[in-house]
């Protein structure tokens, strides 16, 4: 599983003009479980993600599609790791090891 970060690199109003593409382009992966989560960070420079496990390569992929990164507004940084312990109803996070 991936934590992933988003890093706004270009000032609101630039990053605003990308919103709604990048707000469809989540909505889509969103829907094919290619991402659990998706949020703003607070203050609002940037976004975190919670990813399934994939390939890295598979996953890099992913995110070069971000309309954001393809108007360079933004960067991604990537952590990964194994849930081990999760809160009641959220078991099937550890199958993602």
């Amino acid at each position: 599983m991936f934590v992933v970060t988003v890093t706004y690199t270009a000032p609101l109003d630039e990053v605003d003009r990308w919103r709604p593409a990048h707000g469809d382009w989540l909505t889509q992966l969103i829907s094919r479980q290619l991402l659990l989560v998706a949020g703003r960070r607070i203050p609002l420079v940037g976004g975190v993600y919670l990813v399934p496990r994939m390939a890295s390569g598979e996953l890099d992929a992913l995110l070069a599609t971000d309309p954001y990164v393809l108007n360079g507004v933004a960067t991604h940084s990537v952590v990964e790791f194994t849930p081990l312990l999760v809160a009641a109803g959220l078991e099937d996070l550890k199958s993602q090891e």
